[in-house]
């Protein structure tokens, strides 16, 4: 296929953005033109909830609804209609190589449009604003693509699809940082960009608008340079879609999907200036402030790396500034509203708490300290700092639980005229029944059996082969249940050989000074639902049936069951009495694939409703990503491994218990005849092997039915 063949769409893609944009004040009259084309060529129309068609549509989506999994000659059908409605002159492309994709189940930009009424419009200024930053790339454009830019991130079902979005509508001005993307540029900095930045970290959360535009002018220069042996962004995303590792495609419908928002709070131990010299000053602007202002405004840094080689140039070239570059990265970047801040005083003295309220914030017009967020300060006071504080400036300290828990403790038990605190209050995004049908792939009867067994039992095993998504399927379980994707309300453990009583509930562990008793997460879970006793809360346990669950859960064996909730025990290893809330349910997750594990004893068989998942090649969600993959070797894989499962189906060493489950096949990646040849040669051939160790008939019988499939 000829250069020009491959690049085709960066013609025609732009212009029918411009003639998209023509609608922006008529969304209605672009909604029904959409839908006439879909009926010519007698596609289901995808932008309708059940069968009413949406009442208004960002352009975004439009072009997700041709840039997903489908068949390049549906998608050829679709331009080819929206060329002729529209009155497009460029030419229709057949190729489609390269162009970032997105999953059939997520190719929306936006969500419920009843509770978010600013989305859509949103949108549609921010596509607006693309434009004209692109093809005008002056001051105040440029000033608007960074206030709708930052704004956008921000709302549900975005990202970094929005960085798909701008590449689509102007492959020329705009970076592609789709999964693919993101690992080739962190796999190939140094080649590419000329610098030793660290984008395995900056690529952790969404880039800033001034980040993001960083990023795209530095490939500008390397293009400019010609040093690098690609032209532009899109010569570079196809190289990237090219050498694509297909060695690590492997994705389970875990992650298939949209990234569900994990918001949590962070704490984070402070010190205002040397000595704590500008902890009154702070105090009564309700700040806090770092130093080192000599670097300028932050945001211009696009990774830490980038910090630390600016702090070497302007003060000691001798010196590493590991600390300190730490310091100003995370406060520019990983601090986030709604986090705990600690203030010390040297290393053994705590004088402060409070919680972060603003964003980053270069204020220019302090004589110091010009790097400042707002902070709501909670406690003022002097209390001993639990042994020797680290001496760092700013040190995130949320997964050391025991240590900042105990801080939190000793600081809030004070009674000094301070107020009661009350947590950050987060929006968390909606989750129904539909959202759980439109991502699992199960129909409404089997989704009301799995919410009556779990309501009416309070506890629920998911069992299944390998790849049945139970993982995936008990979070938005719980989420639908809710109503809301609230993180909080909502714990997962692993169970494992040596995991104990002490682990689960409470236990003695060592400290500097000798043992001291610590509360475990079932423990502290339960005690938290207790105080919020009129909501639901969800505990997961992975691989339930791994650890020695009598051992585990101890006397709390009969407290988890339905008619003993509220019912009081003494622990173990405390004079208490303790009970499991009624509100508190426990999925458990069990692997039937998983020769080496007992079954699960009688004492608890009882107390768990369970539910078998099956491998769900005929159901209505996957016949529908089978359809819109359309690669006439994905069909055949399908069919294959149908008839697969029935063989190790009717295996009296195996079971149904070891079938393959759907999750083999949903990947974010493009379907190609290279990904499917991973998929078999290095997923299901030694996966046979293991399963027939002892038949070579049966093993010979299925590579060769598996082989053909790629010589077809």
């Amino acid at each position: 296929m000829s250069e020009k063949e491959v690049f085709q769409w960066t013609k025609f893609y732009p212009e029918l953005a411009n003639k998209l944009l023509r609608y922006k004040n008529n969304r209605q009259g672009l909604l029904i033109l959409l839908e006439e084309v879909f009926k010519k060529i007698d596609m289901r129309f995808p932008f309708r909830i059940e069968e009413e068609r949406l009442e208004d549509i960002c352009p975004f989506s439009i072009f997700g609804c041709f840039n997903k999994h489908i068949t390049d000659e549906k998608r050829i059908r679709i331009l080819s209609l929206l060329a002729q409605e529209l009155e497009i002159s460029e030419e229709v492309p057949t190729s489609f190589e390269g162009v970032p994709i997105l999953d059939p189940r997520n190719a929306w930009f936006f969500g419920d449009i009843k509770k978010r009424t600013e989305d859509i419009p949103n949108l549609w200024e921010m596509f607006e604003v693309a434009i004209a930053y692109a093809d005008n790339p002056k001051e105040n454009t440029k000033k608007d693509f960074i206030t709708y830019y930052d704004k956008v991130i921000q709302q549900p079902y975005v990202k970094w699809k929005l960085s798909i979005g701008l590449y689509w509508i102007r492959p020329e001005t705009y970076l592609n940082l789709d999964g693919c993307n993101r690992e080739f540029l962190i796999k190939n900095n140094k080649d590419l960009m000329f610098w030793q930045y660290d984008l395995k970290n900056e690529f952790k959360t969404v880039p800033n608008a001034l980040v993001y535009l960083n990023i795209v002018d530095c490939l500008k220069r390397a293009f400019s340079q010609n040093r690098i042996p690609y032209h532009d962004f899109s010569h570079l995303s196809h190289e990237a879609w090219k050498r694509n590792n297909i060695n690590e495609i492997k994705e389970s419908c875990d992650e298939y999907g949209e990234n569900l928002r994990e918001s949590e709070t962070r704490y984070w131990i402070y010190a205002p200036g040397e000595n704590s010299c500008k902890w009154e000053e702070f105090y009564d602007e309700g700040i806090m402030g770092i130093g080192w202002e000599e670097l300028g405004d932050l945001r211009q840094y696009t990774t830490r790396e980038s910090m630390r080689m600016k702090m070497k140039a302007l003060w000691d070239s001798n010196k590493s500034y590991t600390n300190a570059s730490l310091a100003t990265w995370q406060f520019m970047h990983d601090m986030q509203i709604g986090d705990i801040i600690y203030v010390k005083k040297g290393v053994s003295a705590l004088i402060g708490r409070g919680v972060v309220e603003s964003d980053y914030i270069f204020d220019e017009a302090r004589q110091d300290y010009k790097y400042i967020r707002r902070v709501k300060w909670t406690h003022k006071g002097n209390w001993e700092h639990p042994g020797r504080a680290v001496m760092k400036t700013l040190t995130d300290i949320s997964s050391y639980v025991d240590y900042r828990e105990k801080i939190e403790v000793m600081m809030t038990q004070t009674e000094e005229g301070f107020e009661e605190i009350e947590e950050q209050e987060i929006e968390y995004d909606s989750y129904l029944e539909e959202d759980f049908l439109s991502k699992v792939y199960m129909n409404a009867q089997q989704y009301e059996t799995l919410v009556g067994l779990l309501k009416y039992k309070k506890n629920l095993i998911l069992q299944g082969a390998p790849g049945v998504g139970k993982t995936f399927a008990a979070k938005r379980l719980a989420y639908s249940i809710m109503g809301t994707k609230d993180t909080s309300r909502v714990m997962m453990v692993q169970f494992h050989q040596s995991y104990s009583y002490e682990d689960f509930i409470m236990g003695y562990r060592p400290t500097q000074d000798g043992f001291e008793l610590m509360q475990g997460p079932f423990y502290q879970f339960c005690k938290r639902a207790q105080d919020d006793s009129e909501r639901d809360y969800f505990f997961i346990i992975d691989e339930i049936n791994r650890g020695n669950l009598s051992k585990i859960f101890g006397e709390l064996l009969m407290l988890i069951e339905k008619d003993k909730r509220g019912d009081k025990l003494r622990l173990l290893y405390a004079n208490e009495l303790f009970s499991v809330p009624s509100n508190v349910h426990i999925i458990g997750m069990m692997n039937t694939a998983d020769r080496s594990l007992a079954m699960i004893d009688y004492a608890l068989r009882r107390r768990f409703a369970f539910y078998e998942l099956e491998p769900a090649f005929d159901s209505e969600g996957f016949n529908k990503v089978r359809e819109e993959v359309g690669h006439p070797k994905f069909g055949v894989l399908v069919d294959t491994i149908k008839a697969l499962n029935q063989d190790i189906g009717k295996d009296e060493a195996l079971g149904t218990g070891f079938r393959i489950g759907h999750s083999y096949l949903c990947t974010d990646d493009p379907i190609t005849d290279e990904w499917i040849e991973a998929v078999i040669k290095y997923e299901l051939l030694p996966l046979i092997h293991e399963y027939w160790f002892d038949d070579s008939t049966q093993v010979e019988k299925w590579q060769i039915r598996l082989s053909d499939i790629l010589n077809d």
